[in-house]
């Protein structure tokens, strides 16, 4: 990879715009395949955004953050992880108001999102309990990483035996088919593509995003210490921003064809997957556990994640159509407490 701080600042804001261009077509197209991945082997959305989108457009997250944690920037490393869960529940607010026939959160019929936000919340419960209090070392990382790494794994095997019972009925049959079905009344110009083409469509469109989004990332980093930002304020608002174009062009992908539950899923599926890498970069770095060298800005970092997190999740389990300024409540909320605590944080950057 090339030295990005031998170039100036206008080649690597030109630079990033090329990388975030290949990323977001790329995160356009795999919602399509994995739309009628999901149609063939007749998979649940929920399911397919689970394993499949949360796991390929974690992959700049991985990169990056194992770059950084390599390189002896631990802090950034979490920061940027922690940085992408709040900025992709707040993407889901944006796709609410610019796609959304409805408020976002009243016309998903799977209850495994639901399932998925709880376990979001424990989840980032204990990272910021980790923060606060310190960890100690063991087997290689620190105790409370390795509880960390148990619980995410828990919370993958039971979202994914989630998708196969159905725990509650749906009241309104409506809700079906706006919570899973293909705006364009169901047509699959995939149809006629073989299984191995389908698949290795999105295989080519993983390496993009992983390659793009490493580079994305890394000019990222550049170009905002060639502004003269603070590096707790970068990992968690700029290199987060970058590693999250993957998300956010399959969030707008998804809510623009209809598949709603794949969009949320996709999200809500991926933080865990940012919270087990922490365990990831915990092993990588050198000297002492991770989370005890992150401070009062990662504590306040983590706890907006959880907080935007939960205002989804009670507008999920409401399921109310109120909307306002073209979105949910739920999503104006989300953006209002996130926009705040960007600002605090802006304020903390220096911590």
């Amino acid at each position: 990879m090339s030295d990005f701080n031998q170039y100036s600042l206008a080649v690597n804001f030109s630079l990033f715009a090329v990388a975030a261009c290949a990323v977001w077509v790329a995160g356009t197209k795999i919602a399509a395949y994995a739309d009628e991945l999901a149609e063939r082997f007749e998979l649940s959305h929920a399911l397919i955004g689970l394993l499949l989108l949360a796991g390929i457009t974690s992959l700049p997250e991985i990169a990056t953050s194992f770059t950084a944690a390599h390189a002896n920037h631990a802090p950034l490393a979490v920061n940027n992880m922690l940085g992408g869960i709040a900025m992709q529940v707040a993407v889901l607010a944006v796709a609410d108001f610019c796609f959304g026939e409805r408020a976002l959160t009243s016309v998903v019929p799977d209850p495994v999102v639901m399932l998925q936000g709880a376990f979001n919340i424990c989840l980032l419960t204990f990272v910021a309990m980790a923060i606060i209090v310190g960890d100690i070392p063991f087997l290689g990382a620190g105790l409370w990483s390795w509880g960390i790494l148990a619980a995410s794994a828990y919370s993958f095997i039971k979202i994914s035996k989630a998708g196969q019972r159905l725990p509650w009925v749906i009241n309104n049959p409506d809700d079906i088919r706006f919570g899973s079905s293909d705006k364009r009344e169901n047509a699959r110009p995939l149809e006629s593509d073989s299984s191995v083409w389908l698949i290795s469509k999105i295989v080519i469109s993983a390496l993009v995003i992983l390659f793009a989004g490493y580079a994305l990332a890394t000019v990222g980093d550049v170009i905002a210490r060639q502004s003269g930002l603070g590096e707790s304020f970068v990992g968690f608002a700029l290199m987060s921003a970058a590693t999250s174009l993957p998300e956010a062009s399959m969030v707008f992908a998804s809510v623009r064809r209809g598949l709603y539950t794949m969009a949320i899923s996709g999200i809500l599926g991926t933080n865990p997957f940012n919270v087990m890498l922490i365990f990831g970069v915990d092993i990588i770095a050198p000297g002492a556990p991770v989370l005890s060298k992150l401070g009062d800005f990662s504590a306040i970092g983590t706890l907006l994640g959880l907080a935007v997190t939960g205002l989804f999740l009670m507008g999920l389990v409401e399921r109310a159509d109120r909307t306002i300024l073209r979105m949910g409540t739920d999503s104006a909320a989300v953006l209002v407490v996130y926009s705040g605590g960007m600002v605090l944080l802006y304020s903390m950057r220096g911590s």
